[in-house]
């Protein structure tokens, strides 16, 4: 069973202590430290500070943004410097790096403090008329202080799709890929478009193979820096394998007991791997 998350994002801190956690990125990198455990191997070597101020670690903020709550614990992110220095004690790790590394809930509030002050670090002038936004008290939104328009973060939806053909699975490769390693077809969603055109477009414009019985799996935040991946299985129904290598470094058809390289873990390319080698063959 699945245990309910702890993180509950919410822009409104009223009244809270300023005792809390600090998710602090300098550019993709989050500032943590060794946790401190009696134990020889604590389960997560990581841990967020817990502070009243980043100054009390010589830090000053560009932005700082209130995040929400862990357990009753407020929690805030924050956009460091970057040339920002690194406190004794800490160091600054990607997110990436970190998967497995650190609580899972801190991780949770870690994706969302990265995805909010990335948004309040792009998002600093009106789109419409140009002029400065302000931060609205309260909410998770922007108002611009010449044409009052108003101003969300983005997120932006992302289809990856397990295509099946009998005992096997079409899997592509990336240039920016580790080597050796295969991922899904996967493509942002198009205007006008649903999640299963764009999964079926998707893999004709990368791989030329045809797709139909599009099931959905589950979904994952993805803050890279702010997609939604939304994830299908799939079947063949035509096409021939053609490679767009415009997109693409290779695409292939790989059997259940000669897989590559897979994703690591923490994806929801992983998962939907996982799913489908769980069944019976």
């Amino acid at each position: 069973m699945n245990k309910t998350p702890r993180f509950r994002g919410d822009p409104a801190l009223r009244g809270a202590p300023p005792l809390g956690l600090w998710f602090a990125f300098r550019g993709d990198e989050l500032l943590v430290r060794l946790a401190e455990s009696d134990a020889p191997a604590p389960p997560f070597p990581y841990d967020v500070p817990a502070l009243e101020s980043l100054g009390a670690l010589g830090l000053d903020p560009v932005r700082v943004q209130p995040l929400g709550w862990l357990d009753a614990v407020p929690c805030r992110s924050a956009e460091l410097a970057r040339d920002a220095p690194v406190p004794p004690g800490f160091v600054y790790v990607s997110l990436r790096r970190l998967h497995g590394r650190l609580d899972p809930d801190f991780e949770a509030a870690a994706g969302t403090a990265f995805q909010v002050q990335y948004w309040d670090r792009t998002h600093q002038f009106c789109g419409t008329c140009g002029a400065p936004l302000v931060i609205e008290e309260g909410r998770r939104s922007k108002r611009c202080t010449g044409c009052a328009h108003q101003h969300f973060p983005h997120v932006t939806p992302a289809i990856i799709v397990l295509v099946e053909d009998g005992p096997r699975i079409l899997m592509t490769r990336q240039p920016r890929f580790p080597p050796g390693m295969y991922g899904l077809v996967a493509g942002f969603v198009e205007p006008g478009e649903t999640l299963e055109a764009c999964a079926r477009r998707e893999t004709r414009e990368e791989t030329g193979i045809e797709i139909d019985d599009i099931r959905y799996f589950d979904s994952q935040p993805w803050p890279f820096p702010h997609q939604i991946m939304i994830g299908f299985f799939a079947r063949r129904t035509g096409g021939e394998l053609v490679v767009d290598r415009t997109e693409l470094e290779d695409a292939a058809w790989f059997d259940r007991g000669a897989l590559p390289k897979l994703p690591p873990p923490m994806s929801i390319a992983r998962r939907l791997i996982d799913e489908w080698l769980a069944r019976r063959p």
